[in-house]
């Protein structure tokens, strides 16, 4: 884009003297409401201190000596963040608004040198280094926002450029100036929010080097960032090498955003702003095109790569398929060879089948005649076999029968003597139990006399069982004389016993089922007992566990006496609480309408190219063609080219510091948004 300068003569320049006193006339203009702005803000800094402090004591953000409430530190804490990030939001909002409408009133680039870039610098590292962490060395203690600029490096390989550049710089040895020179560099690429928004992108990184309030890890750094676009439009040349970055002190001069900017707006000329705004479009797609050409070049060296390797393949390929040609013909012949082997093998063979097939019909009659004999031969041989085997299994079946009857009775007499043995010590246990209940039963309470009772009846239970087992010792002992006989007749007489192993078995199974009924009712006295026992024990566990109950009302009601205590001065907080929260709501109702007004800045930015003069040749809304007497004119929001009709509207927009030609389809939209936003 060429520029226009004009020639000036040397006797149309004033004088250095003129031009001294013109200053100081000016500095008396502005010096006197600046003053007196500070009375006031001082007055009303006073006057905000002491409520803060009343109303900090009132809630209990201030801690009394009296008291120990340690939950107002942090909820005083959390105040002062969010005032602190909320203050430094409002100074960058300022700082970019003059920065940019002093570079646009310039109309060329900016030097280090320029007064309000110094302190855009200066709010910018403030809200970088608010909330940073602590990092303590062999050293010392280390805070610097150089560590978190760092991680650019490896989030955006871009940026590799600027980090090599600054520890390349000899003049440079603190954290603080490399951070400095790391900003200056990303401005001159027109960078720093793109840079900006990878580490906001990353939150779970930086917050190693950030507390969680600070300003980098809450919606205020998003907010910043999107500022921080406008600054594209700015060119800057600033010159690191003679300048002391480590020593800087970072104050911020607020006299720069008190004096009172005089209505100069009029006085451009409208083609100086067109001018410009075509240059910031041009440049944006610019950047556009050289990282699309960078991309096209990237892709065009993989194609010529994979090209030449296709190529080197295809040459491969070619000698191969000479290769498997050759071999083809060659197997081809051979295969001619196998061909003819096989047919004069074959002939050969047929041959000699015939002649073994005439020799083997010969051989097999005569060893069918020999079949017939043998097999006649070894019928007869399994007839006497089979009857010889059931003769044997007879002889086997009696003896064994006779075996399984003996064991059978032993057997029956061992287990019929272990019963014995067991209930005889089943009814000592009885006994020993008995005693020992009937001494329990003397010293228990009047409650258990229904259980003795209970007890005694059982007892005569114990005596009838007693009875019962001294008449199957009886039987059994009558049953052994049966059995020692039985034993003496058996070597005699083996029909006769059967029959008396019928009759034992019956004795046994009647036995048995007497056994059965006994060893259920001794279970069930036993069960009784133990119920009776864990009565005992419930009724003890009852009673200590009554005392333990009265004990613990009584430091219940203590506790809540001083529960409703609390309750009262709970309530008082909650209240005064409710209050303040009103008062965030509208700041934070303030705040949306703001970052509404930011993403609209960020649209306009983006989603929407600047058409070229030559590409429209009819308005885009009457689509009427363009002629002399019907000129272009281009929307400051969407970028199309309409003609004075449909373009004749005019708002403020974001992005412009003064009311802006809109087309009409825009002007519509965007009233809406205004109405929506106050509503």
């Amino acid at each position: 884009i060429k520029e226009d300068f004009e020639i000036i003569d040397k006797k149309q320049i004033p004088p250095a003297t003129e031009l001294k006193n013109e200053e100081k006339g000016e500095e008396a203009r502005w010096s006197a409401p600046i003053l007196s702005l500070a009375k006031k803000a001082s007055e009303n800094l006073a006057l905000s201190y002491g409520q803060a402090l009343k109303s900090a004591s009132l809630v209990g953000f201030i801690s009394k000596p009296v008291s120990n409430d340690s939950t107002a530190k942090p909820s005083m804490a959390m105040c002062q963040a969010m005032e602190e990030r909320a203050n430094l939001m409002n100074m960058m909002k300022l700082s970019i608004k003059i920065l940019i409408q002093s570079a646009l009133s310039l109309g060329r680039t900016l030097d280090s040198d320029f007064p309000p870039l110094q302190q855009f610098f200066v709010v910018l590292e403030h809200c970088l280094k608010h909330g940073l962490k602590v990092k303590k060395t062999f050293i010392g203690q280390n805070k610097s926002f150089f560590g978190p600029l760092e991680l650019v490096e490896k989030l955006c390989p871009e940026a590799s450029d600027i980090a090599t550049s600054v520890k390349n710089l000899p003049e440079l040895k603190t954290a603080v100036g490399r951070g400095r020179a790391w900003l200056y560099l990303a401005l001159m690429q027109k960078k720093l929010a793109d840079y900006l928004k990878v580490l906001l992108d990353h939150k779970h990184l930086l917050s190693e080097f950030y507390e969680p309030d600070a300003l980098m890890m809450e919606e205020e750094g998003a907010v910043i960032v999107g500022l921080l676009v406008g600054l594209n439009v700015i060119d800057a040349n600033l010159c690191l090498k003679g300048e002391d970055l480590d020593s800087q002190v970072g104050v911020i001069d607020f006299s720069l955003y008190l004096k009172e900017t005089q209505d100069s707006d009029g006085k451009q000329d409208g083609g100086i702003t067109a001018v410009l705004d075509q240059k910031h479009y041009v440049e944006e797609l610019n950047r556009h095109l050289s990282c699309t050409v960078a991309d096209l070049q990237n892709k065009i060296d993989c194609l010529e790569k994979t090209n030449s390797k296709l190529q080197e393949e295809l040459a491969a390929a070619t000698d191969r398929i000479g290769s498997l040609q050759e071999e083809q013909q060659q197997l081809k012949q051979q295969n001619e060879l196998i061909r003819e082997h096989s047919e004069k093998s074959v002939e050969v063979t047929k041959e000699d089948t015939k002649v073994e097939l005439d020799t083997y019909k010969q051989s097999r009659q005569g060893l069918d005649e020999m079949y017939s004999d043998v097999w006649k031969q070894l019928k007869e041989e399994k007839k006497l076999r089979l009857e010889l085997e059931k003769e044997l299994e007879l002889q086997i079946g009696m003896k064994t029968e006779m075996e399984i009857a003996m064991k059978l009775l032993e057997k029956d007499t061992h287990e019929k003597q272990d019963t014995l043995v067991a209930l005889r010590q089943q009814l000592e246990e009885v006994k020993a139990i008995n005693l020992q209940m009937f001494h329990k039963s003397q010293n228990a309470e009047s409650s258990l006399q229904k259980k003795t009772e209970v007890i005694s009846s059982f007892e005569g239970k114990t005596n009838e069982m007693m009875s019962s087992m001294k008449q199957m010792e009886e039987r059994l002992q009558q049953a052994e004389k049966a059995r020692q006989a039985a034993e003496e007749r058996c070597s005699k007489m083996k029909q006769e016993l059967t029959g008396r192993l019928d009759t034992c078995h019956q004795q046994m199974s009647q036995l048995d089922s007497k056994c059965s009924t006994l060893e259920k009712e001794l279970k069930s006295e036993k069960e009784q007992r133990q119920t009776l026992q864990r009565e005992l024990q419930q009724e003890k566990d009852a009673t200590i566990l009554l005392k333990t109950e009265l004990q613990q009302m009584e430091g219940l009601k203590k506790e809540l006496r001083k529960l409703q205590d609390e309750k009262q001065q709970l309530e008082k907080v909650c209240e005064e609480q409710e209050q303040a929260l009103q008062e965030m709501g509208l700041h934070l109702s303030q705040s949306k309408l703001k970052m509404e007004d930011i993403k609209e800045v960020n649209k306009a930015l983006k989603g929407h190219t600047w058409l070229k003069d030559d590409e429209a040749t009819h308005c885009k809304q009457c689509e009427k063609e363009f002629s002399i007497s019907r000129r272009k004119h281009h929307c400051r929001n969407c970028g199309d080219i309409f003609c004075n009709t449909c373009s004749s509207n005019e708002l403020a927009l974001p992005s412009y510091p003064k009311p802006v030609r809109v087309c009409d389809t825009c002007h519509t939209l965007l009233l809406q948004r205004c109405s929506s936003n106050s509503s």
